[in-house]
């Protein structure tokens, strides 16, 4: 089984994890509205694809 023959540092480890960043939300323009909005959710006038889903 293999054993690493150094101890990991703290500052190596954390290296490791730099792809987990984020990321910016996709906003689009909701023609129905005049609003933007976050693509794939209501907007919030209570529009899903231009027909009226909340009130």
């Amino acid at each position: 089984m293999a054993v690493p023959a150094r101890k990991t540092s703290k500052a190596k480890k954390r290296l490791r994890r730099t792809h987990q960043g984020l990321t910016k939300p996709e906003i689009s323009f909701d023609e129905v509205t005049g609003d933007y909005r976050r693509s794939h959710h209501v907007s919030l006038k209570g529009y899903y694809k231009g027909r009226k889903v909340t009130e």
